[in-house]
């Protein structure tokens, strides 16, 4: 049997510095919850617990603080502790870190990273500035939202209208901002794309779209905590004075926004938000799509894209293992499944990873970005859940070495499999 011993330790941390109540820091606990894929499944989620993108069996993994049991059991679950960490005192980072937690990137770094890419590499690079986070927008701090297209720039390449001339792949990290995997990942993948002879060389043809960290100002929080990463999921609109604060931006898109696997609880990790598309950040990456992609995809939920459709999606976050694809809120089969299957079998076959629609491999959830891409637009998308659920590398948080010697190796090629399979994906 599979364990989550070592995701814990990444786990070795406070939820957010809004969920520890007055008396002080609280010790982080795992759970193991026997929910089984369907009805136990969903209606754990629906509770708000704050559930994680990993499955052992019939069991689900669930992160709390010492009352997270009995809660559990008034809520009718069975759990048993797979790990119980006292809680830590952080060593908040300097303002003028450009790492935090032995060697990831701030949120400032990675800004900075796409402006010196994009001034050294001016054929082959352009940053686009495509809205601004919640805090920004609020006069209260924030940050851009910034994308890099990265290209062998010719005539129309980079332009914000879907008529242009090359297919197009779009890579985002840190949706969730505790996955901070995943922006590491969009890092490593913009300086290859600039620096090595194979994947450069594949930029005749295709244009390359890659937004670091989506959702900045849930990632300050992470990385406010130094050394101990803050495990916040959600970005910082709204306020709880019993867990974290935020929406979480994978729950509230609007494609069956509010249906299952998502909660009416402001308190909950998986808090949908007041409304479909409420989020200024989920509105800016859809607006962008809009501008990137031709909608070549009927409406209904059996409908199918067109055979001319070009481009794919990917939406990296951490972590089991999985490449995932629409639709998440049922496992009712898109029209184009036949298609998502295929590409979703290439990428997990170059990773050992397990694809499959959520529903079959994990669980439903709805409101999420990758069902919004096909669904609005045809194109195909998908989520990668990278890292495993055990061992040192695995889990929210791993040494930042894993990144380079665990992580990449089974990312870029998944990424050159993602770059081919977006010139004719249908």
């Amino acid at each position: 049997m599979r364990t989550a011993v070592a995701l814990l330790a990444c786990l070795a941390l406070l939820l957010s510095p809004a969920a520890a109540p007055a008396e002080g820091p609280q010790a982080t606990h795992l759970l193991r919850v026997p929910a089984p894929m369907g009805d136990a499944a969903q209606r754990l989620l629906a509770l708000g617990y704050d559930v994680l993108e990993q499955r052992d069996g019939d069991d689900l993994f669930v992160v709390g603080d010492p009352r997270t049991a009995d809660e559990l059991r008034a809520d009718g679950f069975a759990s048993t502790a797979e790990k119980v960490m006292a809680p830590s005192h952080r060593q908040p980072r300097s303002l003028a870190d450009t790492t935090y937690y032995g060697g990831y990137r701030t949120i400032t770094a990675h800004l900075a990273h796409l402006d010196e890419v994009a001034k050294a590499h001016p054929g082959l690079a352009t940053v686009v500035d495509y809205g601004a986070s919640w805090r920004k927008t609020q006069g209260s701090g924030g940050y851009d939202l910034k994308a890099i297209c990265i290209t062998r720039k010719s005539p129309g390449d980079c332009a914000l209208t879907p008529t242009a001339p090359k297919p197009r792949l779009f890579v985002m990290g840190q949706l969730h901002a505790r996955e901070i995997t995943t922006g590491d990942m969009a890092w490593r993948y913009v300086d290859d794309l600039v620096g090595s002879p194979d994947l450069t060389a594949m930029l005749s043809e295709l244009e390359v779209w890659v937004v670091p960290i989506a959702n900045p100002d849930g990632v300050e929080i992470v990385e406010s905590g130094g050394d101990t990463p803050v495990l916040h999921r959600k970005n910082a609109n709204g306020t709880c004075s019993s867990g974290p604060r935020g929406v979480d931006l994978n729950r509230n898109a609007g494609s069956h926004w509010g249906e299952v696997g998502s909660s009416r609880n402001k308190c909950a990790e998986t808090y949908q938000g007041p409304r479909a598309d409420s989020e200024v950040e989920v509105q800016a990456l859809e607006s962008l799509w809009r501008k990137l992609y031709r909608d070549t995809r009927a409406p209904g939920d059996t409908a199918a894209a067109s055979a001319d459709t070009t481009g794919a999606v990917i939406s990296m976050h951490s972590y089991g293992d999985y490449v995932l694809f629409p639709w998440g809120w049922s496992t009712q089969k898109t029209g184009n499944d036949a298609a998502l299957r295929k590409m979703a079998n290439d990428m997990a076959a170059r990773s050992g990873f397990t694809a499959g629609q959520p529903g079959e491999v994990l669980y439903n959830s709805s409101g999420v970005t990758d069902d919004w891409v096909y669904d609005d637009l045809g194109v195909p998308s998908f989520v990668w859940e990278i890292g495993a659920s055990s061992g040192r590398c695995g889990g929210f948080l791993p040494p930042f070495s894993c990144q380079a010697d665990v992580h990449w190796p089974k990312v870029r090629p998944m990424l050159v499999s993602a770059m081919n399979a977006a010139k004719r994906p249908y």
